[in-house]
């Protein structure tokens, strides 16, 4: 492959709905390594009236669901067009990857909605999204997406530790193999218990700092079958609807409900870390500023946690996203078959144009 040069968008909303991260990035390939750097990068809170909508989506009819996909692709479009004038970038696409509303592989479905060609037509520029049907068409899970980034483009670490809906991991097995999988529900968690109490989220763990552990639930939610299954594996929202929320029931005592979870979330970890035995853990993700589950999470375990610079804690994933899009760009895979568990690596990317002029 020549060497390559390139600036890019990556657009990640995840299903914590804590906002819409926005991230312009260059990108080159040279001497058969990539590397990036970071242009600028902004997180985009939801409108009220967008974030209700997207909560509950899953519960929509087929014409609802199909008008948020195309409002959402229109706000998203916005967002991008004033992102790009604020900060006077030039990137040659979007790579978007969507708001998750279903996510069950072992039924061959997932759906992303944002629809690309409205990002297209509001911002101007090409967009490539709906990153995972082709892997689940596959065979595979369609995720975790991001571990191909992580060996690419963070290859120093042993373990790449994301903390966002769901924690998940990405490493090197040792033999050249990329594993990762999504190991636990995280801010998708915490954030339904705080609504109950009229808050969006927990900050710096502070409600769940008061709380007590409740020794029964934490055995019971380290019983959930999941925890067994051996990767590749995913999670998504009906796994908290059926297998987490239950077990909850009508508790209003939500102190002691965040800190029992959030000991749960740190001891599944600890056990994925212990997988490989090399310690150097990047941190990145929203959960990474709530100071009571790191505490937690280093009390569980003795590798070396290590936080970045804030835009790489925050915007990671927008990244990795900007740089899945790079790879689809060029025709190169972006999704890893053993991560997955497709029956190959894949090119996932759907590609909707600005305009008719456009050559991708």
């Amino acid at each position: 492959m020549q060497d390559v040069d390139i600036e890019a968008i990556g657009v990640m909303s995840g299903t914590s709905l804590d906002g819409v991260d926005v991230v312009c990035c260059h990108f080159n390939y040279n001497n058969s390594e990539w590397s990036f750097s970071p242009i600028s990068g902004k997180v985009y809170p939801y409108p009220p009236e967008m974030l209700e909508r997207l909560k509950y989506s899953h519960g929509l009819n087929g014409h609802d669901l199909a008008q948020l996909d195309v409002d959402y692709g229109r706000f998203l479009g916005g967002l991008v067009k004033s992102f790009v004038a604020e900060n006077h970038c030039n990137p040659r696409f979007v790579a978007s990857h969507g708001y998750t509303v279903f996510h069950e592989p072992q039924k061959g479905l997932t759906l992303q909605i944002g629809s690309g060609a409205h990002i297209a037509a509001v911002s101007g520029f090409d967009t490539i999204c709906d990153f995972r049907t082709s892997d689940v068409a596959l065979g595979g899970n369609g995720a975790p997406l991001v571990p191909i980034g992580d060996k690419l483009l963070f290859g120093s670490y042993d373990y790449c530790l994301n903390l966002g809906g769901f924690a998940n991991i990405s490493f090197d097995d040792g033999h050249g193999r990329r594993i990762a999988y999504d190991i636990c529900p995280l801010n998708i968690v915490a954030n339904t218990l705080t609504r109950r109490i009229g808050l969006e989220f927990d900050k710096n763990g502070d409600i769940g700092r008061k709380g007590v552990v409740d020794s029964d639930l934490l055995v019971k939610l380290n019983a959930i079958p999941y925890y067994k299954q051996q990767p590749p594996k995913s999670l998504g929202r009906e796994f908290v609807d059926a297998e987490i929320l239950p077990l909850f029931g009508q508790r209003t005592d939500i102190e002691n409900l965040l800190a029992t979870y959030y000991h749960h979330a740190a001891y599944q970890i600890s056990l994925a870390l212990s997988a490989v035995g090399r310690r150097r853990v990047l941190l990145t993700g929203g959960g990474a500023y709530n100071s009571f589950f790191i505490e937690c999470l280093k009390s569980a375990t003795s590798h070396n946690i290590e936080l970045p610079n804030p835009i790489e804690i925050e915007l990671k994933e927008a990244i990795i996203f900007a740089f899945l899009g790079v790879l689809r760009y060029f025709g190169l895979s972006n999704c890893l078959k053993t991560v997955t568990g497709a029956a190959c690596d894949n090119i996932g990317g759907a590609v909707y144009l600005a305009s008719k002029n456009n050559e991708f």
